[in-house]
């Protein structure tokens, strides 16, 4: 993606994406007079400098957004995105300090809300290689630690579960 699709057009126009073409239009013509670069032609050139670059991005926003399929293109790209994003961390566990279950060879830690939250073994091991194979390629430093992002089985809440990148790495060896 490019750095234009990476930013959000409406918020560059100060804009929502459930506004109007007219009341994007209307945006753009406020913020195209404001940073316009001939009304910036008296200010210092750090400060035009910026203005010219605002300038340019109102207007890749507006080229964007003013039309009607390349719209509906960005909001369904925009849309894709939101819903690639990661759960947001409410903590960090470390895998010491969860609950081993040798019969299902899991590693469990209990949610506030009553659920749980559960490693498996094989997590544990498949993020170990990848982590040991991407040692391999840069130097790892002394304290890193190695983990994955777990979701409560109940609520929403997800945390990451950690263990130390250099030292021993609790396995439960499960048949």
């Amino acid at each position: 993606m490019c750095e234009a699709e990476r930013k959000d057009l409406y918020a560059v126009l100060g804009a929502s994406p459930s506004d109007s073409v007219q009341q994007l239009r209307h945006r753009y013509q406020q913020l195209a007079l404001q940073y316009h670069p001939d009304r910036l032609r008296g200010e210092c050139s750090s400060e035009a400098e910026s203005g010219v670059k605002k300038f340019l991005e109102v207007d890749a926003a507006w080229r964007t957004l003013s039309d009607q399929s390349t719209r509906r293109q960005y909001d369904l790209q925009r849309r894709a995105q939101e819903l690639k994003q990661d759960w947001p961390v409410d903590s960090t566990v470390y895998l010491e300090d969860m609950t081993l279950d040798q019969d299902e060879c899991v590693y469990t830690y209990c949610c506030r809300c009553g659920g749980g939250f559960s490693v498996s073994e094989e997590e544990v091991e498949v993020e170990t290689q990848r982590r040991q194979e991407d040692d391999e390629e840069e130097e790892a430093v002394e304290g890193q630690h190695r983990g994955v992002v777990v979701c409560c089985d109940t609520c929403s809440l997800s945390v990451y579960v950690t263990w130390p990148l250099h030292g021993k790495t609790p396995t439960l060896k499960c048949q």
